[in-house]
């Protein structure tokens, strides 16, 4: 197959043309430039993209990864030559599916091309899987080492064990595969439903006896119960029996006690002929009642009132608050004279010393002062003493009025009298008026007694009036008790029947409630028993018979034998294929390893001479100098990108010859000597097939016209 051009709306791509020429396309371009896109959307136009892939936490899907930046729909179109055929594809989007439609046309005519679809083209024009054409002929620098893929391993196998693609031995294998696990896989398959089928019916036979016998086990349960339901109505009979004779002498007791009843309602209305009427003498009692109560009320009132105040001592000098008050003055005015009369006398005193003294001084003047002196201290000490004494009298006299107390406190001392006096007077107009009162109520409850008793004694009156209301009572109670037993005796009546005793002895003991209980909860059990008969009798019934379940069950018997002899059968075919095959398998290392280090070689100058390849495309070299084989993680990592470019075109020379070779940036790490000998691969390979190099560096092309 070979790309003339493709044309994309896919991720930044927005209606851009990529041409292409046979051979080698070696498309320069810096990083960013969209050359990863260019890939995956070849990859995507071939295949389809994968719309049921989810964006995880690590990578995004492709429909989310390569959506137009643009936000128009993802399309695209790849004009290409095929068997000699140029080819148009076309991919645009169908509502909500992505690449949903498609369609192949012969570019010139515009025919359908009617073999290819949009499942099938990659697997029709590349000649291998999606997977195989990604590890294969699809080269990016990060999945240079080749990995374990079972579309990869299988075709590998194939080709090298066989020469052939088509599989034919997977296909038996995957033959035997299917007719062993359609015997028997987990548990689907022949046999398990065969052996689930022998255990239910294995099953039904177990459910069906214990049915059987949970029906046997009901019947009897129904027989006794039935036996002890019939003892429990006889038991109830006889109850019922003895009940109608108590019912009977019931009846005829409540008959005694009605005549005893009518006897003492005659004996009530004779005692009652003569009394007074039951209002009036309610109406009295009632009165008399209110008027003891009163009265009582009264005696305790009485009781409870406080007695006269005694009125307080009142001193015989006592004559009120102005005498104390004139008293105290007037002592006030007394004590004054007094002082004035002292003052006088020192005057005079002072007056006799200084005669006394002149005299000394002048001889001739104290005869005369001395006499002077004398003389007017003797009339001024007698006027004094004179004076002082009726003074003296006075006060004396105001002493007496208050005995006991000082002139300071004569003014207080009757202001306390007087309160006293006071107080006396409130208190005892006070306890006058309730005892007034008291008295006057007193009269006019016994006038209210005296008119009700008409002078008789309260006491007497009150209990003959409460005679007279018991005996109406004992009447309306008498007349109660007669219509309550007439109606007890009508309804004994009404209620008693005659029972025939029971049939046959009885000698239960339970009571009357207990029984008919009993009685209810069998009949309930025989419904119940009745009904569990019925589910058990209808399950049976449902499980089939018992010989047509054991002929069933060995018929199965002998379709198991059969399908295990089958299953042992396929397994030993499964073996003997294995077998085969692993002996086959050993042939695949040589095939792949002999060209991959022949392509090694030219890469490496001819240094390293040895390579293997294991079962699982594991790699292991040996240089010139180097006596054993060394896995490829001791080789350097420009070493192993050369080691791993052999393997991959080796593999693509032989699972992809017919598809494109597909490098993205799969020389970055290579030094100048390692890419000019890829190089020069490259453009052998390009001889027989197109090859596409997307690269971000100038070395590709310097060295391509250099070779």
């Amino acid at each position: 197959m070979k790309i003339y051009s493709m044309t994309a709306t896919f991720g930044k791509l927005e209606h851009q043309t990529l041409t292409l020429q046979p051979g080698l396309n070696i498309i320069e371009a810096p990083n960013e430039w969209g050359k990863s896109t260019w890939c995956a959307f070849l990859v995507n136009m071939l295949y389809g993209i994968d719309t049921r892939a989810r964006t995880t936490g690590t990578a995004l899907a492709d429909k989310e990864r390569y959506a137009p930046w643009s936000g128009s729909a993802m399309s695209g179109r790849i004009d290409l030559n095929w068997n000699g055929r140029d080819i148009t594809i076309e991919r645009s989007t169908k509502g909500r599916v992505i690449f949903g439609n498609f369609r192949a046309y012969e570019t010139e005519s515009g025919m359908d091309v009617p073999e290819l679809n949009g499942l099938n083209c990659g697997q029709m024009l590349l000649g291998v899987e999606r997977s195989v054409f990604t590890r294969a002929g699809f080269l990016k620098l990060s999945d240079l080492p080749v990995t374990q893929d079972e579309s990869l391993r299988r075709r590998l196998n194939n080709l090298v064990t066989t020469g052939d693609e088509s599989g034919a031995g997977d296909q038996l294998a995957d033959r035997l595969r299917d007719l062993k696990n359609k015997c028997r896989h987990n548990r689907t398959g022949l046999l398990p439903q065969a052996e689930n089928e022998r255990d239910q019916l294995k099953n039904q036979l177990s459910n069906l006896h214990s049915l059987k016998n949970q029906a046997e086990q009901i019947r009897n349960q129904q027989t006794r119960l039935e036996s002890a339901i019939a003892d429990l109505e006889n038991h109830a009979q006889a109850l019922r029996y003895a009940a109608s004779l108590a019912d009977s002498e019931r009846v005829q007791q409540a008959e005694e006690e009605l005549q005893t009843a009518k006897t003492r309602m005659a004996a009530m209305l004779a005692a009652c002929e003569n009394l007074p009427a039951r209002e009036e003498a309610e109406r009295k009692l009632r009165s008399a009642r209110d008027l003891e109560e009163q009265q009582r009320a009264l005696e305790m009132e009485e009781r409870m009132l406080p007695p006269l105040p005694e009125k307080p001592e009142i001193p015989a000098h006592y004559q009120g608050v102005a005498a104390a008050e004139a008293d105290a003055a007037e002592n006030a005015r007394l004590e004054r004279a007094k002082k004035r009369r002292g003052l006088v006398i020192g005057i005079y005193a002072a007056l006799a010393v200084a005669a006394l003294i002149v005299g000394f001084l002048v001889p001739k003047l104290l005869v005369y002062m001395g006499a002077a002196a004398a003389i007017g201290g003797v009339v001024a000490i007698g006027a004094c003493v004179i004076t002082t004494s009726v003074i003296r009298k006075d006060q004396q006299a105001l002493y007496d009025r208050h005995p006991g107390v000082t002139p300071s406190g004569w003014v207080a001392d009757a202001q306390r009298q007087e309160e006293l006096l006071s107080q006396y007077d409130a208190l005892h107009a006070n306890a006058s008026a309730l005892w007034s009162d008291l008295d006057n109520r007193k009269t006019e409850l016994q006038k209210r007694i005296h008119a009700l008793t008409d002078g008789q004694p309260l006491e007497d009156l009150q209990s003959q009036w409460a005679k007279a209301v018991a005996a109406w009572d004992a009447l309306a109670d008498a007349r109660r008790d007669l219509q309550m037993l007439d109606g007890h005796v009508a309804t004994l009546r009404s209620v008693t029947k005659v029972t025939e005793p029971a049939k046959r002895p009885d000698h239960l003991t339970y009571s009357a409630e207990e029984t008919a209980r009993m009685i209810t909860d069998g009949h309930y059990q025989q419904r119940q028993l009745h009904t569990a008969l019925g589910q058990c009798l209808g399950q049976a019934e449902s499980l089939g018979s018992e010989e047509r379940i054991r002929a069933r069950l060995d018929t199965l018997n002998r379709r198991i034998e059969r399908l295990e002899d089958t299953y042992y059968a396929l397994e030993m075919a499964q073996d003997a294929l294995r077998d085969a095959t692993m002996q086959l398998q050993r042939r695949f290392a040589p095939r792949i390893s002999k060209r991959a280090q022949e392509l090694f070689g030219k890469l490496t100058a001819d240094r390293y001479q040895r390579l293997t390849l294991g079962e699982d495309l594991s790699l292991s070299v040996s240089a010139q100098d180097e006596d054993t084989l060394h896995s490829v993680q001791w080789r350097s990592d420009g070493t192993a990108d050369q080691l791993y470019l052999a393997l991959r075109l080796a593999v693509a020379e032989e699972l992809t010859p017919e598809a494109p070779l597909v490098l993205d940036d799969a020389f970055v790490r290579f030094d100048d000597d390692r890419l000019k000998a890829a190089m020069a691969i490259l453009k052998e390979e390009a001889e027989t097939k197109q090859v596409l190099l997307f690269t971000c560096q100038h070395r590709e092309k310097e060295m391509e016209g250099s070779l």
